[in-house]
């Protein structure tokens, strides 16, 4: 879940999405708001309803996962409520910043993130990023507590590169997933995917937000949601990259053809580019979402 500021008409879309390790955020709840809303109105109940969505479509282990504006009591306690996994950034408070302090130095270790670069030399991280974790009591409000994970990644201060001791910037996230410290850390900078959607979106059809009335613009959102699964929809059914394609490459390679229709006796044909190189994808699309039978010939 995750909120942005459109800077047009004083509009912030908070939106919701669904993905997987291999497959490409679709959209599951989405509403506008006022510019004046703060991050983390009524996320509770949007990441309730999207995870009853999630749940419908069957999902299995489900994990919630957010920025700082959504790490917040009513949210946590919504995913304990609906019985799933979440991982959320918190922002520092004194609470938080005394269990920072009281870890050890000596439990915080490298994280090798995916396509991390390594010395040709000494076969070393060229990466100062640590983690390390320890227990941590959540309050939920109303005299409810839960003890999960405080997991704090930390890398040296690029504004003191010459001090004489390393100066450290924290990040720290709370979780209640099994997952070790390296590998929770990985899984929740991923929730960085979501900014693929909204670059979609504000490409496309947020770029042209039509209205000065806060209705119509609200009815505009939800067109451009359903666009834009119906989109990842086709990507996911021509298989190959662009089940993970951006949305720009799928209304070039998908939408954007230049097929000629005919139709010699009465049978519907389209001429598709002679050796283009999505033919193979679209084809499949096609049979996909049309599938016509082949004609059998008629017995005797």
């Amino acid at each position: 879940i995750a909120g942005r500021a459109l800077l047009r008409r004083g509009l912030s879309p908070q939106i919701t999405t669904i993905s997987t390790a291999t497959t490409a955020p679709v959209i599951a709840e989405a509403r506008l708001r006022s510019g004046k809303a703060g991050s983390g109105r009524a996320a509770a109940r949007q990441v309730k309803q999207a995870i009853t969505t999630a749940r419908t479509c069957g999902a299995g282990t489900i994990m919630v996962r957010g920025d700082s504006a959504f790490g917040t009591k009513k949210v946590i306690a919504a995913c304990v409520e609906e019985g799933v996994e979440f991982s959320l950034s918190v922002s520092r408070n004194p609470r938080i910043t005394a269990a920072i302090a009281a870890i050890d130095e000596a439990t915080y270790t490298p994280v090798h993130y995916p396509g991390a670069v390594t010395d040709p030399d000494t076969g070393a991280l060229i990466s100062d990023a640590e983690v390390a974790e320890t227990a941590y009591t959540l309050r939920l409000g109303c005299g409810r507590t839960i003890t999960g994970r405080l997991v704090v990644r930390r890398v040296k201060d690029a504004r003191y590169p010459d001090g004489l001791f390393p100066v450290w910037r924290y990040h720290p996230f709370v979780t209640n997933s099994e997952l070790p410290t390296a590998e929770a850390d990985i899984t929740h900078r991923r929730h960085a995917i979501i900014e693929t959607t909204f670059a979609d979106l504000i490409d496309g059809p947020l770029a042209h937000i039509p209205s000065g009335l806060f209705a119509a613009n609200c009815a505009w959102l939800a067109c451009a949601v359903i666009a834009h699964n119906l989109l990842r929809a086709a990507g996911t059914l021509a298989g190959s990259d662009a089940a993970v394609a951006r949305g720009t490459t799928l209304r070039r390679d998908l939408v954007n053809v230049p097929a000629r229709f005919a139709a010699p006796a009465r049978k519907p044909t389209l001429h598709l580019p002679i050796h283009w190189p999505k033919q193979i994808e679209w084809t499949t699309l096609w049979h996909n979402i049309i599938g016509y039978p082949t004609a059998q010939p008629r017995a005797a």
